[in-house]
C-alpha cells in the first residue's frame, strides 16, 4: 500500500506537467498562428489574447465566406435579372421595329388619303361648277316653258341655290335636280298637248282661249269667238301674235286632238329659228 501511495505521488506530478506541456504547445500555435494573420500587429501578452484574436479571426474568415457566398448568390441573381431585362431588351426591340413598320404604313396610307381627299375635293369643285351651270342654262330654259309646264317644274326650281349662296343639299341632288327638270321639259317637247290661258286679242282684250302646243316649239290658239294666233318660245317667254287666216284650221286641228274628227293632215304655219 505505501508503494502505490508513492506512486500516485510520483504520478499526479507527471500528469499535471503533461497537460501545462499541451496548454504551452496549444498557446504557441495561437501565438504564431496569430502572429501569421496580424504579422504587423504586435503578438499578444497573454494565452487570453491569444484566444481572443483566434476568435476574431475565426469570426472574420466566416463573415468572409458569408459575404462569398452572398455575392455568389446575388451574382447567380443578376446574372439572371440581366438575362431577363436583356430578353425584354429584344422583345421591346422587336415591338418597337414593328411599331415603326406601323407608324411608316400609316404615313403611307395617310399620305394617299390625302391626295386622294384633294383629288375628291378637286373633284367635288368641278362637279359643283358643273351644277351651277347646268342650273343657270335650265333656269333660262324655264323662262320659254309653256304656263303648263312652268307651273310643274316649279317645285324643282325652288330647289336650285340663289347664286352666291351655299347649297343646303348635295351635289348629287342638285344633278337629280336638274336631270328632273329636264325630264319634265323633255316630255312636253315631245307630245301636243292644249291648254285653257288667257290671252290678249287682236282688238285689245283679254279672252280665255284654246292654245294648241306642238311641243315647246309652236303653239296656236283660238278664241270661243274664232279669234286665232300663233306663238313661238322666246327668251323671255312665248311670243303671241295674230293669226286671223289659220282661224278655221286651228279649230280643226283642236277638234281631231278632242277626237271630234278623224285624224288627218292640217296645214298649219310653223315658224323655224
Amino acid at each position: 500500500m505505501a508503494y502505490h501511495r508513492q506512486s500516485d505521488v510520483c504520478t499526479r506530478p507527471s500528469r499535471r506537467l503533461g497537460r501545462t506541456l499541451a496548454i504551452a504547445a496549444a498557446a504557441a500555435a495561437i501565438a504564431a498562428l496569430a502572429a501569421a494573420v496580424a504579422p504587423r500587429q504586435s503578438p499578444p501578452a497573454s494565452l487570453e489574447g491569444a484566444r481572443l484574436t483566434l476568435s476574431k479571426w475565426i469570426e472574420t474568415q466566416q463573415i468572409i465566406a458569408k459575404e462569398r457566398n452572398d455575392w455568389a448568390q446575388g451574382k447567380e441573381i443578376l446574372e439572371a435579372r440581366i438575362d431577363l431585362v436583356g430578353k425584354e431588351v429584344s422583345v421591346l426591340k422587336e415591338k418597337i421595329a414593328q411599331s415603326e413598320a406601323a407608324v411608316a404604313d400609316s404615313n403611307k396610307k395617310r399620305d394617299e388619303l390625302l391626295k386622294e381627299n384633294g383629288d375628291l375635293k378637286a373633284l367635288a369643285s368641278q362637279l359643283d361648277g358643273a351644277a351651277r351651270s347646268m342650273e343657270a342654262q335650265v333656269q333660262v330654259l324655264a323662262k320659254s316653258m309653256p304656263e303648263g309646264v312652268l307651273t310643274k317644274l316649279q317645285p324643282l326650281l325652288a330647289r336650285i341655290p340663289a347664286p352666291g349662296t351655299v347649297a343646303r343639299v348635295s351635289t348629287a341632288e342638285r344633278f337629280q335636280n336638274v336631270l328632273g327638270i329636264l325630264n319634265e321639259m323633255n316630255r312636253a317637247n315631245s307630245e301636243i298637248s292644249v291648254a285653257y290661258e288667257i290671252r290678249k286679242l287682236a282688238d285689245g282684250t283679254s279672252s280665255e282661249v284654246q292654245v294648241i302646243y306642238v311641243g315647246l316649239a309652236q303653239a296656236y290658239y283660238i278664241s270661243p269667238t274664232g279669234e286665232a294666233g300663233v306663238g313661238v318660245p322666246g327668251p323671255e317667254g312665248w311670243q303671241w301674235s295674230p293669226l286671223p287666216k289659220a282661224a278655221g284650221d286651228i279649230l280643226f286641228a283642236l277638234e281631231i286632238i278632242q277626237g271630234k274628227h278623224s285624224p288627218a293632215f292640217v296645214p298649219l304655219p310653223v315658224t323655224i329659228q
